[in-house]
């Protein structure tokens, strides 16, 4: 019979382990962001991004700790928005909110596709013509 050679796997092994799971977690637990978590687990970040995609089990732990994560986050400011901590910036906390969990603390623009009760959208171009010799106020002089 025809002996099928043994494929051999490019790269190093997986340094993946189920226990980096609760790390992530307890990571998450503590506000910090998936980069931090990375770093944590001694991996690089890329590595950390292609686990979520194929590990179902890190992927459902990394959506649990950054549920974590911005609870964290929120708590300190709700703590910190009546004097719970010193030199609390409310300007930079909400900039680094915003970025951080954009789809809860993103601003809302409301663009109006019709205009009143469904109408068309007026739009209107106005030309004035200004006498050279008028100053700011409309007066001649």
């Amino acid at each position: 019979g025809v002996v099928m050679a043994e494929k051999k796997k490019i790269g190093a092994p997986s340094k993946y382990d189920p226990k980096m799971c609760q790390t992530v977690i307890d990571c998450g637990k503590e506000g910090m962001s998936k980069f931090e978590m990375s770093l944590e687990l001694d991996i690089a970040y890329d590595t950390f991004d292609r686990w979520q995609n194929e590990r179902p089990d890190f992927s459902e732990a990394v959506k649990r700790s950054t549920r974590f994560s911005q609870g964290w986050w929120e708590r300190q400011g709700r703590i910190a928005t009546f004097g719970g901590t010193d030199g609390f910036n409310a300007t930079g906390y909400v900039f680094n909110m915003k970025n951080r969990f954009r789809e809860d603390w993103k601003d809302t623009v409301k663009n109006e596709l019709s205009g009143p009760d469904g109408g068309a959208i007026v739009q209107k171009i106005e030309r004035v013509i200004v006498d050279p010799r008028e100053d700011a106020n409309g007066q001649t002089g």
